[in-house]
């Protein structure tokens, strides 16, 4: 993609919806383009300057300017903002790890190497379609997540401005200078939060684009396909899944230390004795809470979402392998005189409980029979061998060779809470 294609990327959503990039974007004649993103669209030196220099501003300037200029301390109860110090350092510290971390991506690696568009070449013409549709949407999930945020905060800013709550004309008029500080107060926030969600988006694309491909791996066992070929593709997997794993690792671990900070943080200082709790003073750590801790939900729901997909595949393979087991004596059986056999079925299977079912499956984890042409060439050393790889090698997202599954999630729900109920005992005395 050359400069001037680039620089119609907008420099917080690297992934545009627009026809005229796509193309470039999945053609691999360019291996090095280098797009923005939230880290912003850093091309050559002056885009560089730009970008962190609007990330220093919104970041670190307005915040500390507003929290001891404008905090207004002398204010009434309703207008005072106790809280404003921990909601400032929590956005500011994530906005700042998945700020450098999306810079550091982009420059190393590039904009289609990042979102794997350079492999999408080697992928079947079902896979590029979805992925691409899903960049689209992503867009739109990125908006879901920002504007009621936005909107909220939108709010706050201007009845807190609006009622008077400052009163410091730095610019030699109190509503001009209210109104640019509102103004500045509130472009901050967003600026923080769509840096901050925008890297999440991104993580879930990258990681459905994997789902895709473990969807279309699993039509291998529906078809006549050898096992060196089904092998093959299943390393191809496991390869991409390792390097995501290597790219995200550090900054999931990062952003759940951050996030478990500023919870106890926020938690210190509401259940103190003389803290003032109410929507007015406690309303933007609220909100600050909910944004933080709903970004690291939808990372750790991408990886555990990406991970039980990929372990599904050895309960397909163990399938595909014992119905083709099943068959084959079947078959063996057959070339002698049997004894008449009953055509019932022993546990007949109601078609109520079939349509229940079938809502819940999918390509991976589904209760159908796997038809017997699909390993009529295949022996069953083969099956075999290949159904204990599988139970061997567990493909997923993993945190420094830990798997980031569901019972990870419950490992880490059990420590946050005997934490939260231990700092509870000792500030009001729960047990």
């Amino acid at each position: 993609m050359s400069d001037e294609e680039n620089n119609h990327i907008n420099d917080h959503v690297a992934f545009s919806s627009s026809d005229s990039i796509k193309d470039p974007l999945i053609n691999n004649n360019n291996n090095n383009n280098r797009g923005g993103g939230g880290g912003g669209h850093q091309s050559n030196i002056w885009t560089a300057c730009m970008s962190w220099s609007m990330f220093i501003l919104f970041t670190f300037v307005v915040p500390c300017i507003s929290h001891f200029m404008l905090a207004c301390s002398s204010c009434d109860a309703e207008h005072e903002r106790p809280y404003d110090g921990v909601v400032q350092l929590s956005l500011s510290s994530v906005a700042t790890l998945s700020f450098v971390c999306l810079s550091r991506f982009v420059k190393r690696f590039g904009l289609r190497r990042f979102l794997f568009f350079d492999k999408l070449c080697d992928e079947s013409e079902n896979v590029r379609k979805n992925y691409t549709m899903e960049l689209n949407r992503s867009l739109k999930i990125l908006c879901v997540f920002v504007m009621p945020c936005f909107a909220a905060e939108c709010a706050y800013k201007i009845w807190w401005y609006a009622s008077g709550a400052s009163q410091i004309p730095f610019l030699g008029n109190v509503i001009l200078s209210d109104t640019v500080a509102c103004i500045m107060e509130v472009f901050s926030w967003l600026y923080r939060i769509m840096v901050i969600f925008l890297v999440c988006v991104l993580f879930r694309l990258i990681c459905h684009l994997q789902i895709l491909r473990l969807k279309d791996f699993a039509r291998v066992f529906e078809e006549d396909a050898d096992v060196e070929s089904v092998l093959s593709e299943h390393l191809r997997i496991r390869r991409h899944l390792r390097i995501i794993s290597h790219r995200y690792r550090a900054f999931i671990l990062w952003v759940l230390f951050l996030v478990t900070t500023s919870q106890f943080a926020s938690l210190l200082s509401t259940t103190k004795s003389n803290a003032k709790l109410n929507v007015y003073t406690a309303g933007e750590l609220a909100l600050c809470s909910m944004t933080l801790v709903t970004g690291l939900l939808l990372l750790l729901r991408s990886a555990t979402k990406i991970t039980h997909k990929a372990q599904g595949v050895t309960s397909l393979a163990a399938k595909w392998h014992i119905c083709a087991t099943l068959d084959s004596f079947d078959e063996t059986e057959g070339e002698t005189p049997q004894g008449p056999v009953s055509q019932q079925r022993v546990f007949p299977v109601m078609s109520s409980e079939e349509d229940e079912a079938s809502s819940e499956e999918d390509e991976l984890d589904n209760t159908k029979w796997i038809p017997a042409y699909a390993s009529t060439t295949i022996s069953f050393q083969k099956r075999q061998a290949l159904v204990i790889y599988f139970e061997n090698n567990r493909a997923g997202i993993t945190l420094y060779g830990f798997t980031l599954d569901r019972s990870t999630l419950h490992t880490i729900f059990g420590i946050e809470m005997s934490l939260v109920l231990w700092l509870l005992g000792k500030t009001i005395g729960f047990s």
